[in-house]
């Protein structure tokens, strides 16, 4: 039974309490943000990449970035004895470089760039556009799914949409990176985009730099 045959995590569960490890089958283990599970399980499957097992940390640590590397540290060496090798699935998110210093102490490698959105984008694409983009806010599929539980009630505009220009007053437009074609989800996207007062542009990124990444594995 393949990961993606097993009951398929919930965007909350990938939320609150990560992805927990299935029973070991390949011998390098991925230790990844939960926000990237559908996506690396849709690769690994895809491409039959049976030797890349997969665990995910609760997605909602992007909202306490200084918890990411503590939890990092700990999954590594949780699970460092059980296989030849662990690469970490996150880009700096926040750490400023902490991570990075981290795995390198821990000698396991990780993904290049900054965040996500740059990795989905292509990292060297992304470093080109992004000074012209200062006034973008960026969402990826799993964002637009949970919308609500990372922008909206994080910045209490639930209880007090009155703040709203005061976080998003500066920005222009949002883009939405789309890693699948999906009509519901570009539709929900542009929805968030009306809420947050911005324009809309969807670009379809793909998997972008972590497809390219994982394949070297």
């Amino acid at each position: 039974m393949t990961e993606r045959e097993m009951k398929p995590p919930s965007d909350r569960d990938l939320t609150e309490k990560g992805l927990p490890l299935a029973p070991q089958t390949g011998r390098i283990l991925l230790i990844a943000c939960g926000a990237l599970a559908r996506e690396i399980l849709d690769l690994k499957e895809a491409n039959g990449w049976s030797h890349l097992d997969l665990t995910c940390l609760p997605a909602k640590l992007h909202l306490y970035p200084e918890k990411i590397t503590d939890e990092v540290r700990a999954a590594v060496k949780k699970h460092r004895d059980t296989y030849d090798d662990i690469f970490v699935v996150y880009a700096d998110c926040g750490t400023g470089g902490l991570l990075e210093a981290e795995c390198k102490k821990l000698g396991v490698q990780m993904v290049a760039g900054p965040h996500c959105y740059s990795f989905f984008e292509g990292n060297d694409r992304f470093s080109k556009i992004s000074e012209d983009e200062i006034t973008t806010f960026y969402l990826t599929d799993f964002l637009v799914r949970q919308f609500d539980a990372f922008i909206i009630k994080p910045m209490g505009l639930d209880r007090h949409p009155e703040l709203r220009d005061m976080y998003f007053g500066n920005y222009e437009k949002l883009v939405y990176q789309a890693q699948t074609d999906d009509p519901t989800l570009t539709a929900k996207a542009k929805t968030c985009a009306d809420r947050l007062g911005l324009a809309f542009e969807r670009r379809f990124t793909g998997y972008g730099d972590l497809a390219r990444t994982l394949k070297a594995l």
